[in-house]
């Protein structure tokens, strides 16, 4: 197992006397990531409240999905913590230090935090279907007929009630991408992470995925969200948070961050982008 240093700044017991009703409520502490001699991430902090939508944006290499991915632990961080209503995914506390899980552990820690990512990664072998209902069944000991009853009510919610038996290459790249997000919601997860799921898209196919996304938004989830897609971000985000070299330099609702930009290094990067 890895250990990690714990910030001197999280505050353990008011993380342990939260109350229950705060679900979906994701802080991000301190954080740095480095591969070698590249610091990917610089101590970065954020909060999402639950049911908020939170935009990542910025230039390519600015640390956004390296970010998303430390959420549920598929990334380590070298510093910092992160917690989803208060509890780590990936790490215990022994003392001052955290020390990472054991895979099975991390599996099950993981189930609350749901990523979609941007190339689908459907199993090609399975049907929609039943790459919606694996999970359930392996991670949530639900029986078969349980979770192909959710599986329906799932493809259902995402427009696909009638692609259930199609395989992924029988199905165009807005419809893989909807059948994983059906995939990631069948965990009922506190969160559901969204690592660019429009880029793998052609144009016309954008829509439909977006659609699906801001329904998400109406009911309520906890969403964060890599995205070079501004006008979306613009139109469903809470608020929007600008990376760039592993760093927020800003962030705070769309019509400020996006139309009155505060820092220069913004400025420049959505005068190219918009």
């Amino acid at each position: 197992m890895t250990a990690t240093t714990l910030t001197p700044s999280f505050d353990l017991q008011q993380v342990a006397t939260r109350t229950p009703a705060s679900i979906g409520r994701v802080e991000i502490t301190d954080v740095s990531k480095a591969y070698g001699a590249n610091q990917v991430l610089r101590d970065v902090s954020l909060t999402v409240e639950p049911g908020q939508v939170v935009a990542l944006i910025g230039p390519s290499g600015s640390g956004k999905s390296t970010l998303l991915r430390t959420i549920n632990h598929l990334e380590t961080v070298d510093r910092g913590s992160i917690t989803v209503d208060g509890r780590y995914i990936g790490y215990e506390r022994k003392g001052d230090v955290l020390h990472e899980l054991r895979e099975a552990e991390i599996l099950r820690r993981r189930t609350q935090v749901g990523l979609v990512f941007q190339n689908f990664n459907l199993f090609p072998h399975l049907t929609a279907i039943e790459n919606v209902i694996e999970a359930p069944i392996a991670l949530r000991r639900q029986s078969r007929a349980e979770a192909r009853s959710l599986a329906e009510a799932l493809l259902a919610r995402v427009g696909l009630a009638d692609k259930a038996g199609h395989y992924p290459r029988q199905l165009s790249g807005g419809q893989q991408q909807r059948v994983a997000i059906a995939r990631a919601l069948a965990l009922s997860p506190k969160v559901l992470l969204f690592d660019e799921p429009t880029s793998a898209l052609d144009p016309e196919l954008v829509g439909e995925v977006l659609d699906v996304i801001r329904g998400l938004a109406r009911d309520g989830t906890t969403l964060i969200i890599v995205t070079h897609e501004i006008g979306f971000a613009r139109e469903v985000a809470d608020r929007v948070v600008f990376l760039d070299h592993g760093e927020i330099l800003e962030q705070g609702p769309p019509g400020q961050v996006l139309h009155r930009p505060r820092h220069p290094r913004t400025r420049d990067f959505l005068a190219k982008v918009l």
